[in-house]
């Protein structure tokens, strides 16, 4: 089973990034911390040649926090600034607003020795779809300033955003690649949800979660669900509908709702703190 998903405004999108890219100082590049891997495109690290960049590893509250701190250390000593984050916490700004100040003094060092004043940071926020970025956004500037929701595909167009006298952001759409080589990376995005749920059978992708939870947080199954981890992977989704009483007409166990529930329950983080990925 392959998870592919890339429909024709990714490719415009990117055409517009990397006119765009001639105009930023740095790059911020949102991930899901429950697979940092598998959330960056490929495609960034081309485009983003020779800019600063700020990794933000977001949604770090629905993943495992040992490994959270794993993946911070990983990215800085390949070199990159790299904070955790919770995007909807406010909180959580005053880290990322200290990074950038420290990113920021040294561009103010050099515009300084170039006789540049009051030029302000231009910084493009990247990111595959439903990672967060307008949810960052939004938090960051303290205001609605970017349109959000909870599936992939929401920001159409770049969008430019002055939050202070020294910085500027561009938000920009969320893009993946055109093909996925290891079709593990299409499993955990659209494990969380990056791909477009109306072509994936929700059937295969709870079947493949069961799998991965069995392997790696196996008593998930039983403490969330009541369910035996070493049932065989659809009964253990009977076991679900039969706990949670997702019956259909004629008594029937709705299997279909137990496998989205399933998924859903995943995302939300109502499963615990669960990483896909580690370094």
């Amino acid at each position: 089973m392959e998870f592919q998903w890339y429909p024709g405004h990714m490719t415009k999108a990117k055409r517009q990034m990397q006119e765009d890219i001639k105009l930023i100082d740095l790059v911020i590049e949102v991930i899901d911390a429950r697979c940092p891997v598998s959330s960056r495109n490929p495609d960034i690290n081309t485009l983003a040649n020779g800019k600063l960049r700020l990794i933000l590893l977001n949604k770090s509250d629905l993943a495992d926090k040992a490994a959270n701190k794993l993946w911070v250390d990983y990215f800085k000593e390949q070199g990159f600034y790299c904070v955790e984050l919770d995007s909807r916490d406010r909180k959580n700004m005053k880290e990322v607003q200290a990074t950038l100040d420290e990113v920021c003094a040294a561009k103010f060092e050099k515009d300084r020795k170039r006789g540049i004043k009051n030029r302000p940071v231009r910084a493009m926020v990247v990111g595959i779809p439903n990672v967060g970025k307008s949810t960052f956004i939004n938090s960051f500037a303290g205001r609605a300033v970017a349109k959000t929701g909870n599936k992939p595909g929401v920001t159409k167009g770049k969008q430019w955003i002055k939050l202070n006298k020294s910085v500027e952001l561009l938000d920009t759409p969320g893009i993946l690649w055109p093909k996925f080589e290891d079709k593990t990376v299409g499993l955990h995005l659209a494990f969380i949800g990056s791909i477009n749920d109306a072509i994936i059978e929700s059937r295969e992708l709870s079947m493949e979660l069961v799998d991965f939870l069995k392997e790696k947080y196996p008593k998930v199954i039983f403490e969330r669900y009541g369910a035996d981890e070493n049932l065989i992977n659809h009964e253990i989704i009977s076991e679900i509908a039969r706990k949670r009483n997702f019956v259909k007409k004629g008594s029937e166990l709705d299997f279909d709702k137990a496998c989205s529930v399933l998924i859903d329950e995943f995302r939300s983080g109502n499963l615990g703190n669960i990483s896909l990925e580690r370094p």
